[in-house]
């Protein structure tokens, strides 16, 4: 194994989003360097939290000592940072990488060796400001994990039996974008082995009138696995994603059969809300269908206002959407259009 070059290495920035040609330089770091300490600066004004950057360079950088750092000194202060850099790893790096014109002065403020790092960007031809100004038009240029936060998602809610998955499958197939089914309904067919309301189930939900023995727990694990879906998903898309229901419409369910909310449903509802650019709210217009696993047809209006005073309440970008399915998905596009600024083929 031939030696590396230096005992130890910095590399400090902002990483607004991290995009390909800082890992490029990180790469290079490692390369040359056996400790390398990656120090995210942040402030809480920012989009993208700082904690979030630095977990998506530790994924994507594991060998890498991540690290996060209050962004309290001016971009012009190299001295400032160089103490305060020495003070927060505890000696002065052999070694700084960067791609930046402050990169020799702040390394020589510490009596590091500077290394450049593809400064003329040829290499990776993308910056933190050019992909916040257009993150869509720059996804090659961003990892799965990255690609990811800035995939708009455009989510569907509304009561039973009001053509959600219906019209996620529409609009998906309008877009040639990928879309993320309700996980909860799966859920439901496992708890029961059928769907809960269908005749079969003798002497439990279909006799009762609605599901029996749930459990916060339970709508909580429905509303952490329908998340970890559809991020997984949303790694592979393209700048769009379509998904039926979420954590909020689940919060939504919780209140509905426990007559309660449910606080870490709740808590993960806003953890999650800014990930949605548009809530689609599907009317009550069209015919309530039993399809073997609805209970609701006596309450649809009701928990149709639910959902909008809540989605009022919460200050979601929502409209609704009405009439046939054509009207609907004309609707739909028309709103992807204004939220998102994403264009139907």
């Amino acid at each position: 194994m031939v030696a590396k070059r230096f005992r130890n290495a910095v590399v400090i920035g902002k990483f607004y989003p991290p995009h390909r040609g800082h890992h490029l330089l990180i790469g290079e770091a490692l390369a040359q360097a056996e400790e390398v300490y990656v120090l995210v600066c942040h402030k809480p004004e920012q989009a993208i939290p700082g904690p979030l950057r630095a977990a998506w360079l530790r994924e994507v950088h594991p060998a890498a000592k991540v690290l996060e750092v209050d962004d309290t000194l001016g971009d012009d202060d190299t001295r400032g940072w160089a103490d305060f850099t020495m003070r927060f790893l505890g000696f002065a790096p052999e070694a700084v990488f960067s791609s930046e014109d402050y990169g020799p002065r702040f390394a020589a403020a510490m009596g590091s060796v500077h290394v450049s790092v593809d400064r003329e960007r040829k290499h990776v031809p993308c910056s933190g400001t050019m992909i916040r100004g257009d993150p869509l038009a720059c996804f090659d240029y961003l990892e799965p994990c990255v690609r990811a936060w800035f995939t708009r998602r455009v989510c569907l809610v509304g009561a039973e039996s009001t053509g959600k998955t219906t019209l996620a499958e529409a609009l998906a197939e309008r877009y040639d974008a990928p879309w993320m089914p309700e996980y909860g309904r799966e859920y439901c067919e496992l708890k029961y082995g059928k769907t809960p309301f269908s005749p079969e189930c003798a002497g439990g939900a279909a006799a009762s009138g609605e599901p029996d023995n749930w459990s916060s727990e339970e709508f909580l694990e429905i509303a952490l696995e329908h998340a970890r879906r559809e991020d997984l998903m949303a790694r592979s898309c393209r700048g769009l994603l379509i998904v039926d229901t979420d954590a909020f419409a689940t919060s939504v369910w919780h209140e509905r059969y426990l007559r309660c909310q449910g606080e870490a449903v709740e808590a993960l509802a806003r953890e999650r809300q800014p990930l949605y650019s548009l809530y689609l709210l599907c009317d009550t217009d069209i015919p309530w269908v039993q399809d073997g696993s609805r209970d609701g047809e006596s309450i649809r209006d009701d928990m149709q206002r639910r959902f909008i005073e809540k989605l009022s309440r919460t200050g979601r970008p929502w409209i609704r959407v009405t009439g046939s399915l054509g009207e609907r998905i004309r609707r739909g596009v028309e709103a992807i259009s204004e939220y998102t600024g994403i264009q139907a083929p």
